[in-house]
This record gives structure tokens, C-alpha cells and sequence, in this order.
């Protein structure tokens, strides 16, 4: 995966909160440090997001993405 955003930081899924439209996905990036990002559902699903995957938090400016490899 290449970014322009250079803030990339690789974890764990410790939570998924499914909301009606959104949901809140906490991931442990390590050293007691938790990165927390409401995304759509639609992209917890298409991303195959499930506790205790990995995945990585994206964070450009003030937004923090979530993405995993292909």
C-alpha cells in the first residue's frame, strides 16, 4: 500500500462498534496507544474488517482513514 499521507501506523483491531450507518473502529498501534476512526459500515465491510485483524490508521491533517493490504 503506498500513501502520500505519512502518518501510517499498523495495529491491531481490538474493537468494532456497528452503528446504523457507521461504525467506530479502535485499533492498538502499540505502546499503550489506541487510534480510534468512525468510518462508514459499507467500508468495515469491504475492508473485511474483524477484531484482532490488522489493519493500519491513516491519519492525513485532521482525518484518520483506515486501511489494510490487498
Amino acid at each position: 500500500m503506498k500513501l502520500s499521507a505519512r502518518n501510517q501506523f499498523k495495529g491491531t483491531i481490538l474493537s468494532i462498534e456497528e452503528g446504523a450507518v457507521n461504525g467506530i473502529v479502535r485499533i492498538d498501534i502499540g505502546g499503550g496507544n489506541i487510534v480510534t476512526s468512525t468510518i462508514s459500515i459499507g467500508s468495515i465491510r469491504e475492508l473485511g474488517l474483524k477484531v484482532g485483524g490488522t489493519a493500519y490508521a491513516v491519519i492525513k491533517a485532521t482525518a484518520v482513514m483506515v486501511g489494510v493490504d490487498e
